[in-house]
């Protein structure tokens, strides 16, 4: 096998109940423009860049910023009750999101409090930028192959009104430089919103989309191209696109070399960054572009919980039968992908 991390397949797993809470305050990238026109003049850059270049028209915030966790609980009951599944049968709570208000405790407990679940429900964050919400259904789902539990809850609630608001207020600033303003344009496309998927055993629910399987792989080398906290986000726009389009074609080819054919997929349902993201994997991978839904343009980047917002807003399009690959890379960098069968 290729250096990197093995390729896994799952044998009992379905996805049983997957739903989104959109924030509720839309934010225009017209907005940003306006709030940056100074800035923008004084380095003779035009408007319309997000727009443009990034293809996000939008982006969403909540009433407040600590109500991301809120969401997370609002997705985690409206996900439970789409499966049909108590929340006493729950064996495991994993909140995914990147967005936290201190240190400790864990995002979790709170989640876990405000949906009501037991005291059998495991509960604990993890954080992998924006590929902590597929590495935490990959966890939940070894462990239903286990035994370990039988079903499983995956949160992500997600607030970038004070990462906008820093980025903002430091693109205003009178000395910023034009390659400063371009290091954080990327801050700009983040957006707010919620996430939930319930994971269960597949021979107990006929009705649910089997977890396949699929790969993970690591280029942790690139660590420093991306690094942000609640006062901004710094990127190296073109180092992290090379390294993260070296690390896909790196994950694919592998994959495919240890048994997965994912070249006719019915939908590739990527992490939702850019116009430039997704366009450069469709080219990469060689990818029909009919075939990706997006939401970045109207809900930007909403980190972890992007992916499973997008295919919660595309399960109304799919039919049995259907192929999924839910395709992400998270700062770091980290690639996975994972197939569906709906």
């Amino acid at each position: 096998m290729a250096n990197g991390n093995a390729t896994f397949r799952h044998s009992n797993v379905a996805l049983l109940g997957l739903t989104e809470i959109l924030a509720p305050n839309e934010v225009t990238s017209q907005e940003f423009d306006e709030r940056l026109a100074d800035t923008l003049s004084s380095l003779k850059l035009p408007t319309g860049l997000l727009q443009r270049v990034a293809g996000v028209y939008a982006r969403r915030n909540w009433d407040e910023p600590h109500q991301f966790a809120d969401g997370a609980i609002a997705a985690g009951k409206k996900a439970l009750a789409e499966a049909g599944v108590a929340p006493d049968a729950i064996g495991l709570m994993v909140n995914t999101s990147v967005t936290r208000e201190h240190l400790e405790p864990s995002v979790a407990v709170g989640v876990h409090a405000g949906i009501g679940l037991g005291p059998q429900a495991m509960n604990f964050d993890i954080a992998n930028a924006c590929l902590g919400f597929v590495n935490g259904m990959t966890l939940a789902a070894n462990m239903i192959d286990a035994g370990q539990i039988e079903y499983a809850l995956i949160v992500a609630g997600e607030d970038a009104s004070r990462v906008q608001d820093a980025t903002l207020r430091r693109l205003n600033r009178p000395e910023i430089t034009r390659e400063e303003y371009l290091n954080e344009f990327a801050s700009l496309t983040l957006g707010s919103g919620a996430a939930a998927a319930v994971l269960g055993p597949a021979d107990k629910h006929p009705e649910g989309h089997r977890i396949l399987g699929g790969i993970t792989r690591a280029a942790t080398q690139h660590h420093e191209l991306c690094v942000g906290d609640h006062n901004g986000m710094f990127t190296d726009t073109k180092g992290l696109l090379s390294g993260g389009m070296e690390l896909v074609v790196a994950a694919w080819e592998e994959a495919h070399e240890t048994g997965w054919d994912w070249r006719e997929m019915d939908r590739y349902v990527m992490h939702q960054v850019s116009d430039v993201h997704t366009n450069s994997i469709t080219k990469a991978a060689n990818l029909d572009p009919d075939r990706i839904p997006v939401s970045y343009p109207e809900l930007g980047n909403v980190g972890p919980a992007s992916l499973p917002i997008t295919l919660s807003r595309e399960a109304e399009n799919l039919k049995p039968g259907d192929r999924i690959l839910c395709m992400g890379v998270g700062s770091g960098l980290n690639t996975a992908m994972t197939e569906i069968e709906w």
